[in-house]
């Protein structure tokens, strides 16, 4: 269908999670709840490394830039939907909502890269943990943030120019609280093949060799774990690794239900509920396990060390 001879949309309307007043009222107190969670949470950690020395050190510098992405990660789209409720309004234009897009999926592959760069990061620290100073220089651990934002913005670059070019003519109703790509290739009325070609390769590219790494990261790191003598120590360092591979799960794998699989098999309900969990529930969490992780990190890694100090 083409889309030269109808009106262009100027805009669209975000229909939020729920249509019915008593639902709305309900989700806008928990969704408020949430972000204000989220930032506290980031806030403090952010404030905590920026003010104690001690915590000058590559794994604490990894998990202050988590922190300040998952703020803005999250800034991107509830503030917007807490807004449309209190204003009774739906409306987001055109640019907004590319713009909206732009910065949700740039916040997406930074949070993906930053904790592809933790866990090797956590990786040295445990299986290498007498070398972990020469090999995590202050110039690596830049190279690699910033090799992140490069990264992540050329992708997001690619995929929103892609949407750009798509026509939009007739229903510009968004069942959805933010302006995700999904439900926007669904009402455009131009031919998508190549976003979706692209979604599904360089886009799967992007998201899932991050996330091997990561698992191939944890399995050595365990196998390292299993080594140290210490019973209390070991069950420490799996019990902290449980809860850091649950949010991994979470993150990756309501992304990968969502945007990784054929246009037509999507169901607008449930792509709703599993973008609440990887927009707004794991940037709440990311604070509290990651802090918890790096703690105990430090404490995989002291023990190694005297494992190796000790060895014959």
């Amino acid at each position: 269908m083409s889309g030269t001879n109808q009106s262009r949309v100027s805009e669209f309307l975000l229909l939020g999670l729920s249509r019915q007043p008593q639902q709305q009222h309900l989700l806008f107190v928990l969704f408020l709840s949430m972000y204000l969670a989220t930032v506290l949470g980031n806030l403090l950690i952010i404030l905590a490394v920026s003010t104690d020395s001690h915590l000058h050190t590559p794994m604490y510098f990894f998990l202050s830039n988590l922190s300040f992405v998952d703020i803005c990660f999250s800034s991107t789209t509830v503030p917007k939907m807490l807004a449309n409720h209190i204003l009774k309004t739906q409306t987001i234009s055109f640019c907004g909502c590319l713009t909206q897009m732009y910065f949700v999926f740039m916040f997406v592959d930074m949070d993906n890269f930053l904790l592809a760069v933790m866990a090797y990061d956590h990786f040295v620290a445990v299986c290498h943990p007498l070398h972990y100073t020469a090999k995590m220089t202050h110039q690596l651990c830049a190279l690699l943030v910033a090799g992140s934002w490069m990264v992540a913005n050329l992708n997001v670059l690619l995929h929103t120019l892609l949407m750009a070019q798509l026509s939009f003519c007739a229903d510009n109703a968004i069942p959805h609280f933010f302006c995700d790509v999904t439900p926007l290739l669904k009402l455009s009325c131009s031919d998508t093949h190549l976003n979706e070609v692209i979604i599904l390769s360089e886009g799967a590219l992007v998201m899932i060799t991050p996330f091997l790494c990561i698992l191939a990261f944890y399995v050595h790191n365990n196998c390292t774990v299993l080594r140290v003598p210490s019973t209390k120590g070991r069950w420490k360092a799996f019990s902290t690794c449980g809860c850091h591979l649950a949010v991994l799960l979470l993150f990756y794998g309501t992304i990968i239900a969502v945007y990784f699989n054929p246009l037509s098999s999507h169901s607008a309900e449930k792509d709703t509920t599993a973008t609440v969990l990887y927009t707004v529930v794991t940037p709440m969490l990311n604070p509290f396990i990651y802090s918890l992780r790096n703690r105990q990190c430090q404490g995989e890694a002291m023990l190694n060390r005297g494992t190796q100090l000790g060895a014959p």
